[in-house]
């Protein structure tokens, strides 16, 4: 669906990024830890930084930071200040810790006019957003619905992703009777179904940018099932305009989940493209191992390639030979390949030198 462009970041080192209008489907995660002590602690904020700049190169776009209390609005600044990564100030209830945010490089802010008190201080945060040119995201989730609409619900008058899709659409007003028009929504449930229809809805009617995700959606594998139905149904649907899969789970699983997500929805090209075989009795490559110690290296990479890892010999070549590269095992020897054809055999300890001299000529 055609949406109006909301620009985020810019300010400082930060990338200017846009989501929504012909911009690509943006991916983002969010931050797992505390950053209250970032300030006294050079170390904390180093492995931060850095940890935003391999999030970066995986793929991700934009880092989201629970700011729960001022210490950590002011740490937030100033990892802010360190970082190309555009970062999203995640705010409830205190609109001042808003507004410390805006001081620094924060790009957008999260936050809802239902939960900070007023008007007015929703008109704070605006003003402050306006003047410093970030955006701000709308968050509804299924579990924080106004009484109204809740009792609605509980008689059946209305369904819970109509609940859902209202809420946010009483928020959006807000905005609009400030003027201000730089506004992403979010509208997420733990209910695939409620998900899909609150955002194919509101995306018949508005042309405001949505962030897609299923909140609450579980450990990895049921996380990752649930987002990767609710996001193929609405992408499909040219529905969305940027994503967070969300897992008790790892930040990078996260990130990997939504890029893979995205490559298979056609909403994101290039890249390496891993491929690998789930194992079985005819076992002679730790296939396991070596994605572990390769995968995030790899999906690094520029290189627009596939690279297959293969469990045996009996099938490995045949069924990677479209791979441009492929590395499979027989026993203590492992063989590598390129467009099914072997092109050396060596002992298993010397693979990922092997791989890895092979990778480099590509």
């Amino acid at each position: 669906m055609d949406t109006r462009k909301v620009y985020l970041g810019g300010s400082g080192i930060t990338k200017r990024i846009s989501i929504g209008g012909d911009s690509p489907v943006s991916l983002q995660t969010m931050w797992k830890d505390t950053i209250v002590d970032v300030c006294e602690n050079n170390e904390k904020l180093e492995k931060i930084v850095k940890e935003l700049a391999s999030l970066s190169m995986l793929g991700c776009d934009i880092v989201r930071f629970a700011v729960p209390d001022m210490e950590s609005a002011k740490a937030l600044c100033l990892i802010a200040s360190k970082t190309e990564m555009p970062l999203v100030a995640d705010i409830h209830f205190d609109y001042r810790l808003a507004l410390e945010c805006l001081k620094g490089n924060v790009a957008a802010i999260r936050i809802n006019p239902g939960n900070i008190g007023s008007v007015e201080n929703t008109k704070k945060v605006v003003d402050a957003c306006r003047d410093k040119g970030a955006a701000i995201r709308i968050g509804i989730n299924s579990g924080s619905l106004p009484k109204d609409l809740q009792g609605l619900i509980a008689e059946g008058k209305i369904s819970r992703a109509q609940g859902i899709c209202e809420t946010a659409v009483r928020e959006c007003e807000i905005f609009d009777s400030l003027n201000f028009d730089q506004v992403v929504v979010s509208m997420k449930s733990s209910s695939v179904e409620e998900t899909v229809e609150s955002n194919r809805f509101f995306a018949s009617h508005y042309d405001i940018p949505l962030h897609l995700g299923v909140t609450e959606a579980g450990p990895l594998i049921g996380g990752i099932v649930k987002s990767s139905i609710a996001f193929h149904t609405l992408l499909s649907e040219n529905i969305g305009n940027t994503i967070r899969v969300s897992l008790s789970s790892g930040i990078e699983n996260e990130v990997i989940a939504g890029l893979e997500i995205l490559k298979e929805c056609g909403k994101r090209q290039g890249g390496i493209k891993l491929v690998s075989c789930p194992r079985c009795g005819r076992l002679g490559f730790d296939v396991h191992g070596f994605v572990d110690r390769w995968q995030k290296e790899l999906l690094s990479m520029k290189k627009d390639i596939t690279v297959a890892v293969m469990g045996c010999v009996v099938n490995g070549p045949g069924e990677g030979k479209h791979a441009d590269l492929g590395i499979a095992g027989a026993g203590d020897k492992v063989i590598l390949f390129k467009k099914g054809k072997i092109i050396q055999t060596i002992e298993a300890k010397d693979a990922d030198n092997a791989f890895r001299e092979q990778l480099s000529l590509l």
